[in-house]
């Protein structure tokens, strides 16, 4: 057999009579399975299936990741649930011929093996993976709106216990290759130095494939997949609706009526993928993940990365912005006046590492970079400083003051704002043009995005720096007007005050959050402000306030003099023991959910008008990203600017003219309601 020429793969014997199919997909910097890398794929299975020989390798051409999983661009054209079945049945047939080769095989896998890629190596006999931190596993779908669909909820079963297979299949998160060793998913994991010799032998040496074990099959047994099920869905019914997010319920209901039978299962499941797919959860799901994508090509590849980054002020954000930095591999220099706060930063740092990283040396290492600063020696060596000291506008213009001529020429300066305007900072230096915003979200570890704020005085170049830093550190940069607020606070802020106006009428704490929580939200308003803190959400409700006419809810001001800060205290709307809410309060059958869901929602989408007329971010996708990723605002309506469109910006309008008859003018509709309604009507 001669290798043969395709546009994405290639083809190589080796002396052993073992071949070697390696993936590198033309025009991209990433292994995905569009139709045409699929198409190719079929022809090559098609080719072994009549040779004779000793195994079969499938490897990666690319430096970074095995196969990121299906092309969601091409979904995104698939309107109907037949066009979808036959796509996906297409993909099936031909993971069943890797399945089916007569020859053993085996995946080598090295960095990310997610989605569809991990359905592949599924498909193979033997699956092996390096320990690289890079290497991770997954089948995220879930996340899409969808589940595995090219045969995963079958074979994920041969390998893995029940319970862990449903597990990733529910949550759609990552493991690494230690964890995905120890549950059955990969059969050895190997420096990377190692990995082709490892598959080789292998190959050759064809030991038993791994199974379940005779005691973990009876987790599938007809008898316990019903009662395993049902605690499966009330969990599940804990975080998520069936109406907002049906394709958890899906992989369970797929699970419990037709394991056993593998091909019946995998028409099943083509089935049921097809449906989820053209639902508007899916939809708006996916284009969330496009978002994401356009956030992350907003930084440019010309920029020298930094490595050394000078945070000042070791309070929660900043020893966060440290720890976070120090794991993506950068040299940081903490600066604090107290040696206290620098130590209490520093174990802090330490247990985050503890848990992110694969092992001790790794640990170590990052921690050598994480270097406590009490005297700023730091300051003149680092590439970009980052100011993360208390939100006060005298505070932070002293503080630039006093460093900025001792920061290097050509390093970046930055301030973790969350509601100041840049260029109130900027009066307090002499060159203005190199001090850009970058507002972190609390908390620093979880949260993907960061403002990246444009002040007037800004030169370009040193955004665009900025920006490519975000993704440096592998977060999503969101290019922000500088204003009050800026986007994601000045949205979230009405949102949070309605939640408190509400209360102060007597409205129980479980129906406000309840009303929130059923329309999407990750957490109620309520349940929000205890978590970031009451006198922090006090402070940025008064600055903003001053700026909008927000107004402020006498109950916060109320408790926050009270001491009642809310989690950090212990006690605010929620009481919090050990950092845990204690749930209290029961919802009163006489509140009407609607209406407080409304005057909550309702507060928070005609502020996203006003942000979108006013420029404050480029475009209606930006905002909808920014909202999204900022706030956790229901992902599955696709951001308030989608939810807008989905339900007819003149309904919507109506509603808020009543809210505003009904309480005022906080619920004047905004001027930019009236343009959305005409680009609907000529849309329509």
């Amino acid at each position: 057999m001669m290798p043969d020429q395709y546009n994405h793969w290639t083809m190589n014997r080796d002396p052993s009579n073992l071949v070697w199919i390696k993936l590198d997909v033309a025009q991209s910097s990433t292994n995905i399975l569009s139709r045409s890398v699929l198409s190719e794929f079929r022809l090559i299975l098609d080719q072994l299936a009549i040779e004779t020989l000793a195994g079969v390798a499938v490897i990666s051409g690319k430096s970074k990741g095995f196969i990121a999983g299906a092309d969601i661009r091409e979904f995104t054209g698939i309107s109907d649930a037949k066009q979808a079945l036959e796509t996906i049945r297409e993909g099936q047939m031909i993971m069943d011929k890797l399945d089916q080769l007569p020859c053993p095989t085996v995946a080598a896998i090295d960095g990310f093996c997610v989605g569809g890629g991990l359905e592949l190596a599924l498909a193979c006999d033997y699956r092996i993976a390096t320990d690289s931190p890079d290497t991770r596993l997954g089948l995220p779908e879930v996340k899409l709106g969808i589940h595995p669909g090219y045969g995963g909820t079958v074979r994920i079963l041969r390998h893995v216990n029940a319970l862990a297979a449903m597990d990733l299949m529910l949550t759609g998160r990552n493991i690494n290759a230690k964890r995905a060793k120890k549950i059955g998913l990969i059969d050895h994991v190997v420096p990377r130095r190692q990995l082709e010799n490892a598959a080789r032998m292998l190959l050759l040496d064809r030991p038993s494939k791994h199974r379940v074990s005779k005691i973990e099959t009876l987790l599938n047994s007809s008898l316990a997949r019903p009662v395993i099920a049902a605690r499966i869905r009330k969990r599940i019914s804990s975080k998520t609706l069936p109406d907002h997010y049906p394709a958890p319920y899906a992989i369970t209901d797929l699970w419990v009526k037709h394991y056993g039978k593998e091909a019946g299962m995998q028409q099943h499941e083509a089935r049921s993928v097809a449906n989820l797919s053209v639902t508007g959860t899916s939809k708006n799901l996916v284009r969330t993940f496009m978002l994401s994508k356009k956030l992350k090509s907003l930084a440019s590849r010309e920029f020298t990365h930094m490595r050394h980054v000078h945070v000042i002020g070791a309070g929660l954000m900043g020893s966060d912005i440290a720890a976070w930095c120090v794991q993506k591999g950068l040299m940081v220099t903490l600066q604090d006046i107290r040696e206290e706060s620098l130590a209490k930063a520093r174990m802090r740092a330490w247990r985050y590492l503890k848990k992110r990283l694969v092992n001790r040396l790794s640990v170590k290492n990052a921690m050598d970079r994480f270097i406590p600063d009490l005297h700023g020696n730091g300051l003149s060596k680092a590439d970009l400083v980052i100011e993360a000291v208390f939100e006060n506008l005298e505070t932070k213009q002293n503080l630039f003051s006093l460093i900025e001529s001792s920061v290097k020429s050509g390093a970046l300066l930055a301030t973790n704002t969350s509601s100041i305007e840049i260029e109130r900072l900027c009066d307090s230096l002499s060159q203005p043009e190199r001090l850009v915003g970058m507002h972190f979200f609390n908390p620093v570890t979880k949260m993907p995005l960061v403002e990246v704020i444009n002040g007037a005085n800004t030169d370009p170049d040193i955004l665009h720096r900025m920006i490519s830093f975000t993704r440096q550190i592998d977060k999503l940069p969101l290019p922000v007007k500088s204003s009050p607020g800026f986007l994601v606070n000045r949205i979230l802020m009405p949102y949070i005050i309605e939640a408190g106006l509400i209360r102060e009428t007597g409205t129980s704490v479980a129906d406000i959050d309840q009303a929130a929580t059923s329309f999407g939200m990750p957490m109620g308003p309520l349940e929000l402000a205890d978590t970031v803190g009451l006198d922090i959400g006090l402070h940025v409700a008064e600055s903003l306030d001053i700026a909008y006419g927000f107004g402020v809810p006498e109950l916060l001001r109320t408790m926050v003099q009270a001491g009642k800060l809310g989690r950090k205290s212990g006690q605010g709307f929620y009481t919090w023991k050990q950092g845990k809410k204690i749930k209290h309060g029961r919802r009163s059958p006489s509140s009407n959910i609607e209406t407080i869901q409304n005057r909550l929602m309702f507060r928070l989408i005609n502020e996203a008008v006003a942000c979108l007329r006013e420029n404050i971010v480029e475009d209606r996708d930006l905002l909808d990203a920014g909202v999204v990723f900022g706030t956790g605002f229901a992902p599955f309506r696709g951001g308030p600017m989608q939810y807008i469109n989905s339900e007819n910006p003149a309904t919507l309008l109506e509603t808020l003219s009543a809210l505003q008859n009904q309480f005022g003018d906080r619920f004047k509709p905004d001027a930019g309601w009236l343009e959305l309604c005409s680009e609907s009507v000529s849309e329509g």
